[in-house]
């Protein structure tokens, strides 16, 4: 019996990610290198818990000390030698500066014959933190530019402004040491110094840059907070090497391959989408429609980040978004699908990793009470997606390499659906 598009979706899924774990990545890049003296070991980010395990299975008891910064939820287990903490994202909290402080401690002491291993994933400018302001005021500025529909870029040349660790900083607190960070990337191009906010790359964003995002999203700041947006980040950092891993570039290839073994002929659209997420679910589904009648089974790969300009009071994520504005392009179009997932496996501040829509969706949501333009206008594609089987399932995945989103369409399409 043929597998239905959403089975096809659950697979292509599963098998993209287990794709992009980083476990093999890290040992690779320890493998390439040289560690010296003792070893301190400091995990930042959504897969900080999978990277650290990966590392110690690596290093062993040549790891002195470590402590690792992870979301809530996403440790699995104690490591060896290591402190664990779990903290806010996408908001910084208490325990994200208590877990960031605790980070500082471990690195102190050190000489020029010591290395500090830095694992570094997405999702480090949140839960690795210690704000030059209150912590309500950077939570303040924080949700002020996320919910006017800022790019990561910009978010954080502001946030490193207002950081004791980001843009370089915390390189320089872990001197005179030798610094290696292995990243996993969660940024569009790979740039070391965007990947959480860049802790440990001279900085290249000015403070001239900071101070026009702030102008061009109208923020509203204290005196402090202006003060500091003028203040200069390090520019040379000597003695700290950075190793990319892992990539968004990773997680559409590997999404294209487990669409071939599915049965389709994958097509890689972009792996820099960086656009509004119901626009880029909108083009998917229109690129279905222009498909429909080719007579083969097709599906058409997209990663990178889209943003979403919060209107309302609703519960969501980019990649939810993203599925449920396809339905309305593909209502009535049997055979076709469009699904779009973060790779960490929480999209937005949600439990769900994404969402899915097909030809019957916008009929689901109609049959449930609700319309499309509503529930887009309220930015609840949560419960809609709820409400119609659409929500997409992984807990967390223990990597962080962006999103992907994928269309499908299947050779039996009629040409009535045209």
């Amino acid at each position: 019996m043929e597998p239905t598009l959403r089975e096809d979706c659950d697979r292509i899924v599963s098998e993209s990610i287990a794709a992009v774990l980083p476990d093999r990545a890290v040992v690779r890049a320890l493998q390439s290198v040289s560690l010296t003296g003792r070893i301190r070991l400091i995990s930042v980010g959504k897969a900080a818990w999978q990277m650290a395990n990966a590392a110690c299975g690596c290093l062993g008891t040549r790891i002195e000390r470590g402590v690792v910064v992870t979301k809530y939820g996403h440790v699995r287990g104690p490591l060896s030698r290591c402190e664990c903490f779990e903290a806010g994202h996408p908001i910084p909290d208490e325990n994200g500066v208590l877990a960031t402080q605790a980070a500082l401690d471990a690195v102190r002491g050190l000489t020029a014959d010591d290395t500090v291993l830095f694992l570094l994933s997405g999702g480090g400018s949140a839960l690795f933190e210690k704000p030059l302001l209150p912590l309500e005021q950077l939570r303040d500025v924080t949700e002020q530019l996320l919910r006017r529909g800022a790019d990561i870029g910009e978010i954080n040349t502001v946030r490193k402004r207002f950081s004791a660790v980001k843009g370089g900083r915390f390189a320089q607190q872990c001197a005179p040491a030798r610094l290696l960070t292995i990243a996993l990337s969660d940024v569009l191009d790979d740039a070391p110094d965007q990947i959480a906010s860049g802790p440990t790359c001279a900085d290249p964003t000015t403070s001239t840059q900071a101070v026009a995002i702030a102008a061009k999203y109208t923020l509203t700041l204290t005196d402090k907070a202006e003060e500091l947006l003028r203040l200069e980040t390090p520019k040379r950092l000597p003695d700290s090497m950075f190793l990319t891993t892992g990539s968004v570039r990773e997680l559409c290839a590997a999404a294209m391959d487990a669409a071939a073994r599915a049965g389709y002929i994958p097509f890689l659209l972009t792996d820099r989408l960086c656009c509004e997420a119901r626009e880029a679910g909108r083009m998917l589904a229109v690129i279905l429609r222009t498909h429909a009648l080719d007579g083969k089974n097709l599906a058409f790969i997209a990663g990178g980040e889209t943003v979403v300009h919060v209107t309302g009071q609703g519960k969501g994520g980019r990649n939810q978004e993203l599925a449920l504005a396809a339905a309305d392009g593909l209502d009535g179009l049997s055979h076709a699908a469009v699904f779009s997932i973060g790779s960490d496996g929480t999209d937005g501040p949600t439990d769900a990793a994404g969402g899915f829509a097909d030809g019957d969706t916008l009929t689901r949501l109609r049959s449930a009470g609700l319309t499309l333009s509503d529930v887009l206008a309220d930015n609840d594609a949560y419960h809609a997606l709820k409400k119609t089987d659409g929500l997409i399932m992984t807990g967390p995945t223990g990597t962080n390499v962006n999103d992907v989103a994928v269309a499908l369409i299947r050779a039996s399409s009629s040409a009535a659906e045209r």
